[in-house]
């Protein structure tokens, strides 16, 4: 079996498949999370200490008085951008909460699943003695 024939053994693989099409389902829901904490979440609550934009939050380690992020990092600045670093552990704290849900339904799919195809448990030897004595009586 040559190299060729092996990665595509290995691509048909149905893991392969599967891990695959959730990298690429994972990286769109990365984008709706970064959307929802930039422009659903993180708003209200910068209105609400004070007309904060989080996404612009930094300390400027050159001292050059940059007034946004933006023009800090365009002038290549030495920057520490702590509300991007606020963003992003919002984001994750959100993504790690959907991904307990997923797993945490799939356990209980799983367990169900495996109470459906569990063989019922054999009589036990006072049962089986109790049915011969009974048909033995009938008899």
């Amino acid at each position: 079996m040559g190299f060729v024939d092996e990665f595509r053994a290995f691509i048909a693989r149905g893991n392969v498949i599967e891990l695959a099409v959730a990298f690429i389902i994972g990286v769109a829901f990365g984008k709706i999370v970064s959307s929802l904490v930039n422009d659903v979440i993180m708003p209200p609550i910068g209105l609400a200490l004070g007309r904060v934009d989080f996404a612009n939050l930094f300390y400027d380690l050159s001292q050059g008085g940059y007034s946004n992020l933006t023009a800090a990092r365009g002038a290549g600045a030495p920057v520490i951008a702590y509300g991007v670093f606020i963003n992003t552990v919002i984001e994750f704290i959100i993504v790690a909460f959907v991904v307990f849900l997923l797993v945490r339904q799939v356990t209980k799919m799983q367990k169900k699943e495996e109470k459906k195809e569990a063989p019922p448990a054999p009589p036990s030897k006072e049962v089986v003695l109790l049915t011969e004595i009974r048909d033995l009586l009938k008899k």
